[in-house]
């Protein structure tokens, strides 16, 4: 397969809120963030679609209001870029599922998941990544902006989501190793048990000092290394 060997050739060289109280609270928690960016005026190619705006969740219904923007921290928006940039070479790009998710939704996801093992609880030390800007949940799409062919779905908990895939679909196998080169080649670690979610790994940078030792001291759930990243991630779920 050309890809694949491109890709060896890259390598070689180098608590429950109603839905309208959440909603209401959206707007407060973005306008205290004033330094999160729009993913898509940083890097306009990259295809956003964020599932918590709308029913494609494991909840089954919308977390976000209609036209919540993908924001993430500046700094984690240029790592995206950078990771856009690589993609296009050969001719795929980044598609972003979620980014910075306000604490109110996080509960909201929390609750209405029934206390998921596989997600953060909200009031347990850091909580998600996601809340302080630093993850995104991210997939791979063709030139034309297309889904390609993924171990999984979004939200989906069963084994088969791991980032080691284990299956025999050679192009799912290419796919997701490009998306993890893209990614981990722009300091991004991976969840071992999330394919999609990427944090970057300077996010001690972003966090209170005491959330960081309860995330290096937390065991559940921890990230995992990719390519060209030789920090170690913090333990997190969704």
């Amino acid at each position: 397969m050309i890809l694949a060997h491109k890709i060896r050739r890259y390598r070689e060289r180098r608590l429950f809120l109603p839905l309208g109280i959440c909603m209401s609270i959206w707007a407060g928690k973005l306008a205290a963030n004033p330094e999160l960016v729009d993913i898509k005026a940083v890097v306009p190619t990259i295809v956003v679609e964020l599932r918590y705006a709308s029913p494609h969740n494991v909840t089954g219904r919308a977390l976000y209001p209609a036209g919540t923007r993908a924001l993430i921290l500046p700094g984690v928006g240029q790592q995206l870029a950078n990771a856009q940039k690589f993609l296009r070479q050969y001719d795929y790009g980044l598609k972003i599922w979620d980014a910075y998710r306000p604490k109110a939704a996080q509960e909201l996801l929390w609750q209405l998941s029934g206390k998921s093992e596989f997600i953060a609880d909200p009031e347990n030390g850091f909580g998600s990544m996601h809340s302080w800007g630093a993850s995104v949940d991210a997939t791979l799409v063709d030139s034309l902006g297309r889904s390609v062919s993924m171990p999984t779905g979004f939200d989906d908990f069963t084994p088969a989501a791991t980032m080691y895939y284990q299956g025999t679909d050679r192009s799912v196998r290419t796919h997701l190793r490009l998306l993890q080169i893209a990614m981990g080649g722009n300091n991004f670690c991976g969840l071992r048990i999330e394919w999609w979610h990427f944090t970057t790994v300077d996010w001690k940078k972003y966090v209170p000092e005491h959330v960081a030792k309860e995330s290096a001291d937390n065991t559940n759930a921890k990230a995992a290394k990719l390519k060209a990243v030789s920090q170690k991630g913090p333990t997190s779920k969704t």
